[in-house]
């Protein structure tokens, strides 16, 4: 009986290896669903909104993005607001400075043409796939650290916050939206 249980250093160290495997195994996971869940609300996804931001904005043109509803933001700074948020948080991740503050994250010069809306639109998708590319490279320990300052929280908290924080915004955006085409499709059969 003792017999059968003994186990060889080499068991060891192969169970050892399957071990580290499962854990890098459901470490990937885990980075590849918060960077599937990021793409999902900005580039592709359809799931939690039916929509995502570049389903609503590519077909959009400048004018109708820069329209101004009373008090409300327009879907061009909804869209540069979760940009910088997105730009600023890629910067910190990879090792720059989190320079970015919420007084200015509304800031922006207005949009003047089409061509600045499209520079500007492939621009948020480039940013956002590479955001989503360190998200899926991240450690699972990185994932757990501090980010940038402890009352910021952790660097998963971070994304999380950006996923909801885009969600937010893509509902505002795609009202806002609803209202400026009822509005045009209004005023073109008077």
């Amino acid at each position: 009986m003792k017999e059968n249980l003994k186990i060889s250093i080499i068991d060891f160290l192969i169970l050892g290896k399957i071990f580290k495997l499962i854990k890098d195994y459901l470490h990937m996971e885990n980075t590849y669903q918060l960077a599937k869940r990021f793409r999902e609300v900005i580039l592709n996804g359809t799931w939690i909104a039916n929509t995502n931001y570049k389903n609503e904005l590519s077909d959009l043109n400048w004018e109708l993005a820069s329209a101004k509803i009373d008090s409300l933001n327009t879907i061009a700074v909804l869209a540069q607001h979760i940009h910088y948020y997105i730009d600023g948080i890629k910067n910190a991740i990879k090792g720059g400075m989190l320079d970015i503050q919420d007084k200015y994250s509304f800031d922006f010069l207005p949009i003047q043409s089409q061509d600045e809306w499209d520079d500007f639109l492939i621009k948020f998708w480039s940013d956002t796939e590479e955001f989503a590319l360190l998200i899926e490279q991240m450690s699972e320990e990185k994932l757990k650290q501090v980010f940038v300052d402890e009352k910021y929280g952790t660097y998963q908290r971070n994304i999380n916050g950006m996923i909801e924080h885009s969600y937010y915004h893509l509902g505002q955006i795609v009202l806002i939206k609803k209202i400026l085409l009822k509005g045009t499709k209004r005023t073109e059969s008077i």
